[in-house]
């Protein structure tokens, strides 16, 4: 069966979340949304591109920074309303520099940092 990207639930907006986790280790990287051109063209170049909400354009992952997502694996979940992209991960997927955007942790109710911005050592 051929895949059609018009066959995923998209929100009001036409976005969908899509999930970028690290093929090798399985690290969740971050999460960012699509539209259906958005998944067409990730599938069609193998560089995840995303749609950048704030810019309103197509946002090549690593196309300024260098911090590239190259893709491995692409999934839709169950009901067809959430994305899952395993990458090859170039860098830092975070805009803050850090290997994930997923660098605060809750603990007895208070927020920590558990991780440094790559380049801060």
């Amino acid at each position: 069966m051929s895949f059609d990207p018009a066959t995923l639930r998209y929100n009001d907006s036409g976005l969908i979340p899509a999930i970028a986790q690290d093929a090798d280790s399985g690290e969740v990287l971050m999460m960012a949304w699509m539209n259906a051109a958005a998944v067409g063209q990730t599938l069609e170049t193998g560089r995840v591109t995303y749609w950048s909400r704030s810019r309103q354009e197509f946002w090549v992952k690593g196309a300024t920074s260098g911090h590239t997502q190259e893709l491995v694996d692409f999934r839709v979940d169950c009901d067809r309303d959430c994305l899952l992209v395993t990458v090859n991960q170039v860098g830092a997927a975070c805009h803050t520099g850090r290997r994930t955007c997923f660098y605060t942790e809750v603990q007895n109710g208070d927020e920590v940092e558990i991780m440094k911005p790559m380049d801060a050592g």
